[in-house]
């Protein structure tokens, strides 16, 4: 129970939920422990009525006795119809109030959850897979809300229906009671023991489930590389295989709790039978009527489900707190990266690296060392280098994705540690690697950088990105939905839809990570002529490792090994650069091949 502790902050939110629920359970089971004495009342004036018929020695008493057991049994039945609905009514009334509660929580969590994950630095998610941030938002926090739902529903009824039934049962007879409840301490260790270990395997089926999702959302995600590579089998033998081992641990549980049912059944007839037996004892001694039996008896079976729902109840809550642990690890994780101050200034764009050292903090690799330079408001600079020399680390710093370990980077003259953190991201314009869409329309997707952008605005930049008319031959134009990843588009289109979402910010800095890599010659040219053009008086930082239109840069950085190996203008690097230009004329040759 201790991990769940941390839900008590919405219990007193939703405190009126949870004090009204309670009090409807309580008059629906005090409607429901009224009838079995209507009922003894009933079967005790029949009894009665039946000796008194039996003894009377005319027509007329014999049919007067008749007519009274009619209307008293009429009366008595009744008085049960109404309590039961009575009791309906109470029972609608607590679901609307504690399940209604637990559903808002849900919620609440829900949203909890996704905002934490927003905060949370990129190190975390390279740390942890997909699936099981998934399974967490989403199966962990179903099982904590039937916790706090039903599990806190049934066991309010539990409690109630043990109060007010042990009370009533105490006032018809101490001794026969204690008889009825002599199977209960057994039952109480069976539940102890039970507990502890469906806690245990809870967490472990957690775990599988985690790692089944993730295989699953690997395989969704990465259809196109497993079915080119033929590799369906192999990917369904693993999922087989992980979903073998889920189904084992899983059947482990239901061999406990298959066990530990039918124990409260056994115990609930042992019950019943010593009701019945030392009922009949008493009966005979003249301490309780016949009708009293059947008064027991009714409270044993009403004592029944509640009794059998402990194992449910325990069940649930154990799992809930298995995952409430999982939720509680993640929401105890602090974000590296945080924001220091909101001042939303406007940024000019100046870009001064000192000294910068940076090694990823998830595999150690060092990725720049001792990297300056300077980018002046309006500059254009390009960074080369193969494959692993730091360029998108570079990109990744100027967006606070990390922080260095050691030198400093200034914009404006502020260290970037001190500036508002959404205000700068908002005032770059990136354009990533991947090209990541959005399952959203082509138009959503290039609005993502603009959410208030108007139609005509948006056609104005797809147009800027040589992307217009590629749109407008899609399905839907605009309105097409992408897929996932943007499945349905090429890699040179998603590129293309990234930098219209990028640039319809009208950034003060543009950063273009690799973003022409995927499209022909000639669509490169229209958009580095797009970018002679607008983008002047913007800072913008292009990576790429293609070596056209490189007189557009007004400084080249050419990196090797996270160092900056040369740098200059293209013309500066062709005359005295080794590196620059030994890449620049290979290029040259594998292009004139082809």
């Amino acid at each position: 129970m201790q991990h769940l502790k941390v839900l008590v902050k919405y219990f007193v939110q939703y405190k009126w939920h949870l004090i009204l629920g309670t009090i409807f359970v309580f008059l629906s089971n005090y409607a429901k422990v009224l009838q079995p004495q209507m009922i003894r009342e009933a079967l005790d004036v029949v009894l009665d009525n039946i000796q008194q018929y039996h003894t009377a020695t005319t027509p007329e008493q014999k049919n007067e006795i008749f007519n009274n057991v009619g209307a008293e049994t009429l009366k008595f039945a009744l008085l049960v119809l109404g309590l039961a609905v009575l009791m309906g009514v109470f029972m609608y009334m607590m679901r609307q109030t504690i399940i209604v509660m637990s559903r808002l929580i849900e919620y609440d969590l829900h949203k909890e959850m996704f905002t934490h994950y927003q905060k949370l630095s990129t190190s975390f998610f390279k740390r942890n897979n997909t699936g099981d941030l998934m399974a967490r938002i989403t199966e962990d926090v179903s099982r904590v809300r039937m916790a706090i739902g039903p599990a806190i529903l049934y066991g309010l009824n539990l409690f109630s229906t043990f109060v007010l039934v042990i009370y009533a049962m105490l006032r018809v007879s101490p001794k026969l009671t204690l008889f009825v409840l002599l199977p209960l301490p057994l039952l109480s260790f069976i539940i102890f023991k039970v507990s502890t270990i469906i806690n245990r395997r809870s967490e472990i089926i957690q775990q599988n489930l985690a790692i089944l999702n993730s295989t699953a959302q690997e395989s969704y995600s990465g259809i196109r590389v497993v079915k080119s590579f033929a590799q369906e089998v192999q990917m369904t033998d693993l999922f087989e295989e992980q979903t073998l081992n889920y189904r084992a641990r899983t059947l482990d549980l239901i061999r406990v709790e298959s066990v530990f049912f039918p124990s409260m059944a056994l115990l609930i007839g042992l019950s019943t039978v010593l009701t019945v037996y030392i009922g009949g004892l008493e009966v005979i001694k003249g301490n309780i009527t016949p009708g009293n039996i059947a008064e027991f008896v009714i409270y044993v079976n009403l004592l029944t489900f509640p009794v059998t729902a402990i194992g449910w109840i325990a069940s649930l809550i154990q799992r809930a707190s298995a995952s409430q642990k999982r939720i509680n690890d993640f929401m105890n994780e602090k974000p590296e990266i945080v924001n220091p101050v909101i001042d939303p200034v406007d940024i000019v764009g100046e870009i001064v690296f000192d000294h910068v050292s940076f090694q990823y903090p998830v595999t150690n690799i060092q990725a720049l060392n001792n990297i300056s330079f300077t980018l002046k408001p309006g500059e254009r600079i390009a960074i080369v280098g193969k494959t692993g020399s730091g360029k998108t680390t570079i990109a990744e710093l100027l967006l606070r994705m990390y922080d260095i370990q050691s030198g400093s980077i200034t914009i404006d003259g502020k260290e970037i540690r001190d500036l508002d953190l959404t205000n700068l991201r908002r005032r770059i314009g990136y354009v990533p690697q991947d090209g990541f869409l959005f399952s959203d329309t082509v138009a959503g997707n290039i609005a993502y950088g603009k959410p208030n952008a108007t139609g005509e605005l948006i056609e104005e930049f797809a147009r800027n990105a040589s992307i217009h008319n590629e749109i407008l031959s899609l399905p839907e134009g605009y309105q097409t939905i992408v897929g996932e990843r943007g499945v349905t588009l090429s890699g040179g289109q998603k590129q293309r839809i990234s930098i219209a979402r990028a640039l319809i910010k009208d950034p003060e800095i543009v950063i273009l990570d690799d973003c022409l890599s995927a499209v022909d010659a000639d669509t490169e040219q229209k958009i580095m002529n797009y970018f002679k053009e607008n983008l002047k008086g913007k800072t913008t930082i292009v990576i790429t490792h293609r070596f056209s239109s490189m007189s557009f840069y007004d400084n080249i950085l050419v990196l090797r090994d996270g160092e900056i190996a040369e740098q200059g203008t293209h013309d500066e690097l062709m005359k005295k650069g080794e590196l620059y230009k030994e890449m620049f004329e290979r290029q040259n040759v594998e292009i004139n091949n082809l």
